[in-house]
């Protein structure tokens, strides 16, 4: 198969993501200021965009509080660092069954609400990307479950389009890209349509390039792809997805590690990033570049 590499392209910082990792790394940022702080860090590193998640300031938990939201998405378009706002759009469908012999009701650490309040912070926050994680699927943890039904996902789906923010398709397994065609088919979302490739996560698609590849040719021609790998394969998947013709997701949401024994900061992951993308003779796109390829609309936060 012939290389349809990309000459030009874009990186996405997810900057901290809701795993269990504020323990791991002093680099982990959980209040607003530092998720702030950290974003505009990878921006300057040449980060076309940021992916923000939220955390309780106290105990680094991941949140859906709408006012760690309007403080994180202030803080950065208060700066003079021009970046791309990508919120998640992820939390709120979480399921803990309550074990094998009981599964009901469910267990701790169960969140599950409906449509709207799953967008509430996209609705009032306006960022130009928020993720779609485009099907169900079982986590590496033992009774954990994300749920995204094909109603609920049909119903963020339309919200998002209204709202005129660009979703980011997230792909954890081949099925959730056959899902994300037909929500297109149905005029549910635009076409052409922004995926991302979540490589390696237990339990969806695992990060083997031969998975990776049939990924690749189901996207459908005209829509814009970026990928990203866990942990140690964070970096051989900015080459991958280059070569495959996508765009690169680095940052700590994915990967706490420079190298072995040396926790990363987002803004040295991107540097690395860059590094990579230029060696291999393409260009790293800046957030205009960026707005301009995928006809983002950028809006102000709702007063």
């Amino acid at each position: 198969m012939p290389l349809s590499m990309s000459r030009e392209v874009f990186i996405t910082c997810a900057v901290t993501g809701s795993g269990q990792t504020q323990d791991r790394s002093s680099h982990v940022p959980r209040s607003p200021a530092q998720i702030a702080d950290s974003a505009l860090e990878a921006a300057r590193a040449g980060a076309a965009a940021v992916h923000i998640h939220v955390r309780d300031p106290e105990t680094g938990a991941p949140s859906r509080d709408l006012a760690l939201y309007r403080e994180v998405t202030d803080r950065i378009r208060a700066s003079d660092t021009d970046v791309v706002l990508n919120l998640t759009a992820g939390m709120g469908g979480d399921l803990v069954l309550g074990g094998t012999d009981q599964p009901l009701p469910p267990g701790q650490g169960t969140d599950i609400i409906g449509a709207a309040d799953r967008l509430a912070h996209v609705a009032e926050c306006r960022p130009e990307i928020c993720t779609l994680d485009c099907g169900t699927m079982n986590f590496a943890e033992n009774d954990y479950v994300m749920l995204n039904s094909p109603g609920m996902l049909r119903d963020m789906g339309r919200r998002i389009t209204d709202l005129d923010v660009l979703p980011e398709i997230e792909c954890f397994d081949t099925g959730h890209l056959w899902f994300a065609r037909q929500l297109v088919e149905e005029g549910i979302l635009r076409d052409p349509a922004l995926v991302q490739l979540c490589m390696g996560v237990p339990w969806g698609a695992p990060d083997d390039l031969a998975t990776f590849q049939a990924m690749t040719a189901n996207i459908p021609a005209g829509w814009t792809f970026s990928a990203f790998g866990l942990g140690r394969h964070q970096m051989p998947y900015v080459a991958a997805s280059v070569l495959a013709g996508g765009h690169v997701r680095v940052g700590l949401e994915d990967n706490l590690w420079l190298e072995r024994g040396v926790t990363a900061t987002n803004a040295q992951l991107v540097t690395r990033a860059v590094t990579i993308i230029e060696a291999m003779g393409a260009t790293v796109m800046g957030p205009a570049a960026m707005r301009e390829k995928l006809g983002l609309v950028r809006q102000e936060a709702q007063g």
